[in-house]
């Protein structure tokens, strides 16, 4: 699973959030790439709900 992936699945708009805070995302991107999605997401869980908060992702 890549991180973009990853923040949809998580209701993240990933497009915002790179062109907002590119070197926040490049440095997420990072850890991401290192350890399992489950394992981030337990050790960002207050990170991605902030997140998801700031650049929800519009379904219709």
């Amino acid at each position: 699973m890549v991180f973009e992936q990853y923040l949809e699945e998580k209701n993240i708009n990933s497009e915002d959030f790179l062109w907002a805070e590119p070197d926040h995302f490049q440095e997420l991107k990072v850890i991401f790439n290192q350890m399992h999605p489950e394992s981030f997401t337990a050790q960002k869980k207050f990170l991605i709900n902030k997140l998801r908060r700031k650049y929800q992702l519009k379904t219709f």
